[in-house]
């Protein structure tokens, strides 16, 4: 259900209230929801998946991405959001791919190596290569 990309931060395909729960009881303390309300019919919406979150004890941040990209903003609010949890953090959108780029985004510009990244969102089941060239940009300018 939920894929890990590090040993603090999993992503997920859209989730339901349901799944809220199952976070907590793998100890999630964040959730951070990339997908904008409204992109389908049957999704969830952030109200409900953030009330949800707060009953459990589970904080909730929204850095929505639609399918028109990323922007600097977004990345640092990535940044920030797993800079302010000291625990597990779950991000999803529609099918996890998004959150996948985010994070990636967020840690290349930090200074991470861009191989590295490719190679632990693949063990997830994800491919960065649409973001390459953004990753080793960011990542240079890091240094």
């Amino acid at each position: 259900m939920f894929r890990p990309l590090t040993d603090t931060l999993s992503v997920s395909p859209q989730i339901t209230l349901d799944q809220v729960a199952a976070a907590k009881d793998e100890g999630v303390t964040l959730i951070i929801n990339n997908r904008p309300d409204g992109e389908s019919d049957d999704q969830t919406s952030g109200v409900e998946i953030e009330a949800a979150a707060k009953a459990a004890g589970i904080d909730y941040v929204a850095i929505p991405i639609t399918h028109s990209g990323f922007s600097m903003p977004q990345v640092d609010a990535m940044i920030s959001a797993l800079e302010s949890n000291d625990g597990k953090t779950l991000a999803y959108c529609r099918s996890g791919t998004r959150s996948t780029l985010l994070w990636a985004l967020s840690q290349a510009k930090q200074g991470a190596n861009p191989a590295r990244l490719s190679a632990d969102a693949a063990k997830a089941g994800y491919d960065l290569t649409p973001i390459r060239p953004m990753l080793d940009a960011l990542a240079a300018g890091s240094n």
